[in-house]
């Protein structure tokens, strides 16, 4: 419906344009009274929310107070780490208030803060990370005074006019060359180091051009910075020590567990047909998420980082507690947790049978299932026997450990190798032997498939690009990271025949079939090359007892398990 044209603009100076000059002035009142009216009739509104904030503060606040309550209840040597550091920075600016101290009266009394500074970023949460920095800050400190000093003498040789110029060149070659150093991949370590360096020789530079005491503001610096870092470390090893070699030794420990409960659950799991309605978005980009088969591999998986990261600061830790060694083993540590992780990665894959789209029918399942269950109850029994040898921290016994697994790995072989006519497609078996009928009986032979050999090499072509036709065929520029949530979109989708839906073809439903049945062999083919991979393990882990001379095993035998009672009956004739 066309709008009709509004009419003509009144002239200016005209009486029409008067009167709507006049009627614009008598609305603005009315428009403001009625915004006023507004705003008083929103002033409850907004009272009210002031007042339902302050009234929701007290139950945050409560909230809050439960979940750091919570967090400390969870692990308690954190609280203990927060009052082990209020309480080294209460004993250093103990000294400042002392007023009788002449050691802190002058030149250190102005420079204190450096020890608090020193406080503050050295204190880390175990001993080992408090002992790599404490060391990094000292050489920092040490080797930027004394080139600093160095630079200093040279430039009071230049004369007061060039003494800028060579000071400024001088912190310009000196950020240059520690900022390359410190990006060299074996300088890592050192990195904390480095920014002491440049922080102490520029300071001292600038600081002692500008009180002419490049000394006494070099030795100060250190002294300070060695009082921060002795206070630190005294607190820290004295009080509630924590140290970052124990936390490696439980991780390592916390994985074996892991990985076991997440073997044994896949493979249950897979006997008993477990399905996802909706795979989790967070498991398909691979987050944390609470699932006992998802979690127990991903933590053994993800925890290279804190792995490392703990390696390195429990080298620097002295012997201590049941790690009694100088130059403890700890990348042995290392060594194993590697070899199981590269086990866990096919715990990870036996998962993925459970999450792929195509499935093995649970009546082929249950053929195989009493050799599954056999392998991954021995498989996990052998992770625990691991995770528990290195928590004791004592040696393999003598026999083998992985006797069982290897003898439950062999039948399930023997049991594929007996029933493999089910988990590939077989037809093909069923045109030769058609075609043998047909030749006793006289019969026209039946076509029979050239072997691959055999077949032309237009052949070959003609094969080949048809599967890289379908290939191909299954991706598009076009499709987005959100396609994967899509169940819809994926193949092939799992099958549900209904009655009200139309029947797949017969070469549609064969190669479903047949898809399906390879999924069971690889589920196989998989725990298999998770009992291969356990040897890994085994290799890794004598290696580390021999190192770290772990404790032998305790063998019991059948005199030391007897009582004095059982003896006696014995004796009586009671007991055979």
């Amino acid at each position: 419906m066309a709008t009709q044209p509004s009419g003509p603009a009144p002239m200016l100076g005209s009486l029409h344009s008067a009167f709507n000059h006049q009627s614009r002035e008598r609305l603005l009142p009315t428009l403001s009274l009625k915004d006023g009216a507004d705003w008083f009739e929103d002033e409850p509104s907004r009272l009210q929310r002031c007042f339902k904030w302050i009234a929701d503060l007290g139950p945050w606040m409560y909230g809050m107070v439960v979940s750091l309550w919570e967090f400390g209840r969870a692990d308690k040597r954190q609280a203990v780490f927060a009052g082990k550091a209020g309480l080294a920075l209460a004993i250093v600016s103990l000294f400042v208030f002392v007023d009788d101290q002449p050691f802190f009266k002058e030149d250190l009394g102005k420079h204190y803060v450096w020890a608090i500074l020193t406080v503050v970023v050295t204190f880390e949460f175990s001993i080992g990370a408090t002992l790599s920095k404490g060391w990094n800050r000292a050489l920092g400190t040490f080797i930027a005074g004394g080139l600093a000093l160095g630079v200093a003498e040279l430039s009071t040789l230049l004369g007061r006019k060039l003494e800028e110029v060579f000071l400024v060149i001088s912190i310009f070659i000196a950020g240059s060359v520690a900022t390359y150093l410190k990006l060299y991949p074996t300088m890592k370590a050192y990195e904390y180091g480095f920014r002491v360096f440049l922080i102490t020789f520029c300071y001292v530079m600038v600081s002692g051009y500008k009180t002419n005491q490049f000394i006494a503001t070099a030795s100060s610096r250190f002294l300070l910075i060695a009082l921060g870092a002795a206070v630190s470390l005294s607190v820290n090893i004295l009080i509630y020590p924590i140290w970052a070699g124990e936390d490696l030794h439980n991780v390592v420990v916390k994985n074996f567990m892991g990985v076991a409960k997440s073997l044994e659950g896949c493979v249950n799991g897979y006997l008993q047909c477990m399905e996802y309605e909706r795979i989790p978005s967070k498991i398909l980009t691979y987050q944390a998420y609470e699932d006992s088969l998802y979690s127990g591999y991903r933590s053994a998986v993800q925890s290279t980082s804190q792995e490392d990261s703990l390696l390195g600061f429990a080298i620097w830790e002295p012997p201590h507690g049941k790690y009694k060694m100088l130059n403890y083993p700890w990348k042995s540590y290392i060594r194993v947790s590697g070899a199981l992780r590269h086990c866990a990665f096919m715990v990870m894959a036996l998962h993925g049978c459970i999450l792929s789209e195509i499935q093995a029918p649970p009546e082929y399942r249950q053929i195989f299932s009493a050799e599954l269950q056999k392998v991954g109850i021995e498989g996990a029994k052998v992770l625990r026997g691991l995770g528990d040898k290195v928590k004791t921290m004592t040696k393999l016994n003598s026999s083998d450990i992985l006797a069982e697994v290897h003898a439950a790995a062999e039948e399930l072989q023997k049991k594929i190798d007996l029933k493999s006519y089910l988990l590939v497609n077989s037809e093909s078996w069923e045109v030769f032997k058609q075609q043998n009928d047909a030749i006793k009986d006289g019969m026209p032979d039946v076509p029979r498939p050239k072997p691959i050999h055999e077949q032309s090499l237009h052949e070959l072509r003609s094969v080949r690009d048809s599967m890289l036709t379908t290939s191909y065929s299954r991706f598009d520029s076009s499709s987005t990271m959100d396609m994967m949530f899509r169940s819809q979109s994926m193949w092939p989708a799992r099958r549900s025949f209904h009655p009200a839906d139309p029947l797949p073809s017969e070469q549609e439903s064969r190669t479903y079939e047949s898809a399906s049945a390879l999924s069971l062999a690889t589920f196989a083919s998989l725990l298999i090359e998770f009992v291969a991979r356990l040897q890994n393990i085994v290799d890794a882990f004598d290696e580390l007892s021999v190192k770290a001379k772990f404790k032998e095993p305790v063998i019991e035998t059948g005199e030391e398990r007897e009582g004095i009672w059982s003896r006696f009956c014995r004796a009586v004739g009671l007991k055979r």
